[in-house]
């Protein structure tokens, strides 16, 4: 099975491996895709008390929009991955995961 890695290699080119999902660069990809999963719920917090200050400067908010686009493009590759994946599953009946 071949697996979109969730970061991006030079020239943000995407990153693949090839195997069966329980190699150490698998389980390092899951970690990572934990974390940036983690991260944009946190970041979502974080906006919607940002959004909710008067005093909020523009400065702040293109960070924040900022911020949200590296965040949203993460969680993109993160269900491009898993969608695939499970595609993958779907095609290969001998595979007991979900």
């Amino acid at each position: 099975m071949i697996r979109l890695l969730p970061w991006t290699g030079a020239g943000g080119k995407p990153c693949y491996v090839l195997g069966d999902g329980n190699g150490y660069v698998s389980r390092m990809a899951d970690d990572i895709e934990s974390i940036q999963l983690g991260m944009a719920g946190d970041l979502l917090g974080h906006a919607a008390g940002l959004l909710a200050d008067r005093k909020v400067t523009g400065a702040e908010v293109r960070f924040l929009a900022s911020r949200l686009a590296e965040s949203l493009r993460e969680v993109k590759r993160v269900a491009e991955s898993r969608g695939a994946r499970l595609g993958a599953a779907e095609l290969d009946p001998d595979r007991n995961r979900p």
